[in-house]
């Protein structure tokens, strides 16, 4: 998808203003609807849930794109907007609309996230600077494990600032483009530009920061899974294609952006994420017929101090390949 520039963007974000009227003027008729199609979807009152969800994103939508104009007026019509200082504001408004979103979510769908105790190690005790960098390597499963991910890093038990490594149309949604364009984040495409991009971020990670990086570069589907395997192959890799067809619920990891990430801080710690429940959510219609509700979302966060990260590139893609196949256990595992 080729998006408008970004001036076009700006231009186009009141009408978030617009959405939310309507939304606002239809209510009745939106309840209404959701309580008469409700009955014919699974699960309890799906219809009336996913309407609340929706009403409380477009809220947190609309409220923070009039912060960050906001800001972007106090901060001299954008002179100082990158500044130390508003960064810190912008993370903040992140972090109160990213504990809306998922709260609400988790409430309205009565989920309950489990961490893995076995490998569950805190990321910090809730007093920014206490540990070192971080570099999260998470497995992509929709846009619903991103939200997660971020609120997770940036709650009040964590208090990290993410930086985060995104696909160029993620712009597409106002708030993301806004705050994110103004955060030390990257919205890239593949190529070397993109890992000379994620070096670039990860150059001055210190301790209150984590970069996120979504190693597969996009969603698990059977078909990208196989079409991976076929590219690997035809680069003479087999190794990695014997590896990655022994996976069965996550793409082969891409490892330049990892390599880049290490090379540039290596003093940072990793952290690998898997989860389950998520899945299968791709698209809107994704989420109107399998969101998940009165689940149990499983987590494994696992620990490797910088000290016991490899060096060497050929060994790098070793390691990486093993902790996704690690991975993949545990995903067939819950």
């Amino acid at each position: 998808m080729k998006l408008p520039p970004r001036p076009v963007r700006r231009l186009l974000d009141p009408l978030l203003l617009v959405l939310l009227l309507a939304v606002v003027v239809l209510l009745p008729v939106l309840v209404l609807v959701a309580v008469v199609v409700s009955p014919r979807l699974p699960g309890r009152w799906r219809g009336l849930r996913l309407l609340g969800l929706a009403l409380v994103w477009v809220l947190v939508e609309w409220l923070g794109v009039l912060a960050a104009f906001v800001l972007w007026v106090v901060s001299g019509f954008g002179w100082k907007v990158r500044s130390e200082g508003f960064q810190r504001v912008h993370y903040r408004l992140l972090r109160v609309g990213l504990h809306v979103i998922a709260g609400t979510a988790i409430r309205l769908m009565r989920l309950t996230l489990v961490n893995d105790e076995e490998s569950w190690s805190p990321l910090d005790d809730g007093v920014p600077g206490s540990t070192n960098a971080m570099l999260v390597l998470s497995r992509h499963a929709g846009p619903g494990d991103s939200v997660l991910l971020v609120h997770t890093l940036m709650n009040a038990d964590h208090l990290r600032e993410p930086r985060i490594v995104l696909k160029a149309d993620l712009q597409a949604d106002p708030l993301v483009d806004i705050y994110l364009n103004r955060l030390p984040s990257r919205f890239i495409r593949p190529g070397p530009a993109a890992e000379r991009a994620i070096a670039d971020l990860a150059s001055d990670l210190d301790t209150e920061d984590a970069l996120l990086i979504f190693p597969e570069g996009g969603n698990f589907t059977p078909g990208r899974r196989l079409r991976a395997i076929a590219k690997l192959r035809g680069k003479q890799m087999h190794d990695e294609a014997d590896k990655a067809e022994a996976m069965t619920y996550l793409l082969p990891p891409r490892p330049g952006g990892v390599q880049a990430a290490l090379a540039a801080a290596p003093h940072a710690d990793v952290v690998f994420v898997a989860h389950t429940g998520l899945d299968h959510l791709m698209t809107l219609g994704d989420i109107w017929r399998e969101l998940p509700q009165d689940k149990v979302l499983d987590l494994r966060w696992s620990f490797v101090p910088a000290a016991e990260v490899p060096r060497n590139e050929e060994e790098q893609v070793d390691w990486l390949y093993g902790w996704w196949s690690d991975m993949d256990a545990w995903i067939a595992a819950h």
